[in-house]
């Protein structure tokens, strides 16, 4: 059976509808970087979908070919995941969406170097006739968080974040979003086929423990 990464991690990618604090260790990704509205069906964000995929199936499938990374196993693509900010805005601006930096991730097995996403870079570039060079390999190192289940539309994100906050301060922890941690969200749902109520988005916030000035 493939490995899953949502059934073998799930403090991280099943999460429950309340906040919690969690220590998220460092992990690898496929990541794209751009910015602007990432509902342009034509901007940046989804071209940066399909360069991500690309070279992310490359890789899951790279054991059919010539090809070979050390210690691979089968596994499942895990859900997309994204960093958020803007500048000049401490939190998320849900109004400007315009205004959006992000980096779109897909987690890596512990198995994938950095030459391996390299190799995959060139193969899905020539195989499927894309230039995927703007896919890298990235390292990330989170550290604690508090992290809740989103259930609703993206809009209405807001409202669990307010409830996080103030869960993270009853824990002593204050919010530590910075230019090197960064609002995270992982996408559980479609939206192409989800209907809003229903989509379901783990959100993160870094934190730190709160200055109580004694």
């Amino acid at each position: 059976m493939a490995f899953d990464f949502k059934k073998e991690y799930k403090e991280f990618y099943l999460p429950p509808a309340a906040p919690a604090i969690v220590e998220l260790p460092q992990a690898s990704y496929l990541a794209a970087r751009g910015t602007g509205n990432p509902n342009d069906e034509t901007g940046a964000y989804s071209t940066a979908m399909t360069l991500l995929y690309a070279v992310a199936y490359t890789i899951k499938m790279s054991y059919k070919g010539a090809y070979k990374i050390s210690g691979f196993f089968e596994y499942v693509v895990p859900p997309l995941e994204g960093l958020w900010w803007q500048d000049g805005t401490a939190g998320i601006d849900y109004t400007r969406k315009e205004n959006f930096h992000w980096i779109s991730m897909l987690r890596l097995p512990d198995f994938v170097a950095k030459k391996d996403v390299d190799w995959a870079v060139a193969e899905a570039s020539q195989k499927k006739k894309l230039d995927c060079s703007a896919v890298e390999f990235l390292t990330y190192d989170e550290g604690v968080c508090v992290q809740c289940m989103h259930i609703g539309p993206y809009d209405n994100e807001p409202e669990t974040i307010c409830g996080m906050d103030s869960f993270a301060a009853s824990e002593g922890y204050a919010i530590d979003i910075s230019a090197a941690r960064f609002h995270h969200e992982i996408y559980l749902s479609d939206p192409r086929k989800t209907e809003p109520a229903k989509l379901k988005t783990i959100i993160r916030h870094p934190v730190k423990i709160q200055n109580t000035g004694t």
